[in-house]
């Protein structure tokens, strides 16, 4: 009998913020990112989406705050989440022009051009980088 395999879909990386409100907002204006509301009681979680990439962000009460711990705080080199998009560039031009914060405009990494990457800081201080590996998806 075969194994039957079991297909992943997406994934969703979860965040706190201080803020799930300005954080929200944020992704909206700097990133281009929809929510459709904020759950809890009171509210402080949403998922933020953007075509089919999803971030989570659950606000913390106010004693666990500062809520933000991004990885570049322990080890510089490091980002928060990276998600795959078509095209670097024309979402680089398009964060230039909604005002996000730009760490590293596209460049190729790794010295060569397997992949080009753009990385951003969040109003939270989290990097999240958007990459898209040459050939793939075509």
């Amino acid at each position: 009998m075969a194994l039957h395999q079991t297909v992943f879909l997406e994934a969703a990386p979860s965040f706190l913020t201080d803020d799930v409100f300005a954080t929200a907002e944020y992704y909206r204006d700097k990133l281009g990112f929809s929510f459709e509301t904020f759950f809890g009681d009171p509210p402080s979680f949403v998922i933020l989406k953007r075509n089919t990439a999803r971030l989570m962000f659950r606000q913390v009460p106010q004693k666990a705050r500062p809520a933000a711990r991004p990885n570049h705080a322990k080890f510089a080199p490091t980002i928060d989440a990276y998600i795959w998009v078509s095209d670097v560039d024309a979402l680089a031009a398009e964060f230039k022009e909604r005002g996000a914060t730009i760490l590293d405009m596209p460049f190729d990494s790794d010295g060569g051009s397997a992949r080009r990457e753009l990385v951003v800081r969040d109003n939270n201080d989290y990097r999240i980088c958007f990459g898209r590996v040459i050939g793939w998806p075509d």
